[in-house]
């Protein structure tokens, strides 16, 4: 069933708003009425987006043109035709200027207002297509983010061309900040659809009540504070392209009716019962692992394949680390336009710390890096800031060949003791063989390998001859001093005996 035209009708004058009712529904349109500007406003303003808008000019309190130039302010895109019993030019040059399309003199012919609303029709069908080349032009300047150095992103690109044009679901993996919405556009911009909407939801940023409405609409009264209907996301996007970022966050309640959509095209607003026909090609992105998730039952495998019909991943930015400059110079030159600043280019040590840290937020990262040394204009700050980030992550990542942490209580101190005596006598068996290895291995009774591993282990080979000069300069301070106690005891005797000995002369004081 084709959704109906919603014409808006402002006027102070119920037999006119009956009168209108009655023949614009005639028309198979959906007519809501009202009796002043500020009821109109109410109702935009909550939301409401009628294909039309007939509003009269003169009304009581707040009058037509006042109506409609506070009509502009909430929806520059609303088409408002004006109705008046007087054609004064001023009028009528003051409501195009404002931004009406049409306007009317009472009383009417049904055959004019016909012409009126075609009109509106050809005039909205030239702005959506103006719009539409303007996206258009700006999204292709846009896509010079997407810049291709490295294999994996060339090889994107090419993936692009040959999906784009096929017009079947895609699914787009990779970390948080990658580009994953950079990669949905240019899928939709260089499809078939191009010229239609591209509509964009992010399903973790909204609980599964709110998504769902958000995503499918709403009839009035579906739930308190439903005043009335509104379209969904999907409604939004017919014809066009619908991008679902963070796709495995969704509800599998959510996921049952997405399913259903893409089989049959179809779903019922929230609270309704009419059935909505629509034509949509949906794009899908997460940063979750899915197997994972369809394993924990968070995912549905029957979405899963069914949207899965052509996937693209997206690989991390610190694994096409070619691509940074290229990103670092398009970033800085995009925010000196957009803060009218005149930032220096990057010196060669700064491009290089870019080039050493991991970025892990990925492109969102870098760019709001660039964007603080836009700002700033700091160059030497900006990259002390890059040694401090790349010094926290060497410090905080686990190395491969890092040794285990400590052991602690009494089991590490067995365990060190035990390595430090097995460690010297190694170190005592090699010298005492000259550093023959074949001969220590048999002293210690183990094998050549193994002592090869421990001397390994224990760093021995490298300090060979440091540890053979300690060793001497040991042993001589060994002799030195135990030639020093010996003398210090001989002295300590024969003073003891000369003290003992009777014969031994007596020295009296004078």
């Amino acid at each position: 069933m084709a959704e109906k035209e919603k014409i808006l009708v402002v006027d102070d004058e119920p037999s006119i708003r009956k009168y209108l009712q009655t023949l614009l529904e005639v028309d198979g349109f959906e007519v809501a009425t009202v009796a002043s500007g500020r009821d109109a406003l109410a109702r935009i303003g909550d939301g409401e987006r009628p294909s039309f808008v007939i509003l009269d000019v003169l009304m009581p309190e707040m009058d037509g043109l006042d109506t409609l130039r506070q009509l502009m302010k909430i929806d520059r895109t609303l088409n408002v035709i004006m109705l008046s019993c007087s054609n004064e030019v001023t009028n009528v040059v003051e409501a195009i200027r404002l931004g009406a399309l049409d306007y009317l003199t009472k009383p009417f012919e049904k055959p004019e207002l016909d012409a009126a609303i075609l009109k509106c029709r050809q005039k909205k069908e030239l702005r959506s297509e103006n719009q539409a080349l303007r996206e258009y032009c700006e999204a292709l300047t846009e896509d010079l983010s997407f810049l291709a150095a490295s294999p994996q992103m060339l090889k994107i690109r090419q993936q692009i061309l040959q999906i784009a044009p096929v017009d079947v679901p895609v699914f787009i993996s990779g970390e948080s900040g990658v580009g994953k919405e950079v990669v949905s556009r240019m899928i939709h911009l260089r499809s078939l659809r191009r010229q239609q909407p591209f509509v964009k939801v992010n399903c973790a940023a909204l609980p599964g009540e709110l998504l769902e409405s958000e995503l499918f609409g709403y009839e009035q009264g579906a739930f308190t504070g439903a005043i009335r209907s509104k379209p969904g996301k999907f409604e939004l996007a017919n014809k066009g392209t619908i991008f679902l970022d963070e796709i495995a966050e969704m509800s599998t309640h959510l996921q049952a009716k997405l399913l259903h959509v893409l089989q049959d095209g179809q779903f019922s607003r929230l609270g309704g019962r009419a059935v909505v026909n629509v034509d949509v090609r949906v794009l899908a992105a997460t940063n979750m692992e899915v197997k994972e998730a369809m394993r924990s039952g968070r995912f549905r495998e029957d979405l899963y394949y069914r949207l899965n019909v052509l996937s693209i991943h997206i690989p991390p930015l610190r694994e096409r680390t070619a691509e940074i400059p290229l990103l670092f110079k398009h970033f800085l030159v995009k925010y000196s336009e957009k803060y009218q600043k005149t930032a220096p280019e990057p010196s060669k040590h700064l491009l290089e710390a870019a080039l050493r840290y991991q970025w892990p937020g990925n492109l969102r990262e870098l760019e709001n890096f660039v964007k603080r040394y836009v700002i700033l204009e700091d160059d030497e700050g900006s990259f002390r800031e890059l040694l401090e980030m790349t010094g926290q992550q060497q410090r905080t990542a686990p190395r491969e060949d890092a040794p285990p942490p400590k052991e602690q209580g009494l089991k590490a101190l067995v365990r060190g003791l035990k390595d430090e005596a097995e460690m010297e006598a190694i170190a005592d068996a090699l010298e005492k063989t000259n550093w023959c290895r074949k001969d220590a291995a048999k002293m210690l009774g183990i094998s050549y390998k193994a002592l090869l591993y421990k001397m390994r282990a224990f760093n021995l080979d490298s300090g060979r001859g440091a540890r053979s000069a300690a060793a001497k300069a040991a042993a001589a301070a060994t002799k030195e001093t135990a030639a020093r106690e010996a003398a210090a005891k001989q002295a300590s005797a024969k003073q003891a005996e000369e003290m003992h000995d009777p014969a031994a002369p007596v020295i009296r004081g004078s």
